[in-house]
């Protein structure tokens, strides 16, 4: 999948589940959707953790994005002896 084609597939924030692992396209970040803010806005918070924010433009990961995502927390999970 292209830049171009990640960005064309976007997300409504009311589509966006609690939990959910969605990519905030204001900031470029993924984030874990924590509320809804509204019906326009969702909050988000960082995988590993820290603040919340909130995002309105969103779209889903890529399939490279999660396991990537998912990668990094079982490396930092090792790292940590857990």
């Amino acid at each position: 999948m292209t830049t171009t084609d990640r960005e064309q597939t976007t997300l409504r924030p009311e589509e966006c589940e609690v939990g959910s692992t969605v990519w905030d396209i204001g900031k470029d970040l993924p984030g874990v959707v924590m509320g809804h803010v509204g019906g326009d806005r969702v909050q988000l918070r960082a995988v590993a953790g820290g603040r919340e924010w909130d995002a309105s433009r969103l779209r889903p990961l890529t399939s490279r994005e999660e396991l990537s995502l998912h990668l990094a927390a079982r490396n930092d999970a090792t790292r940590k002896g857990l």
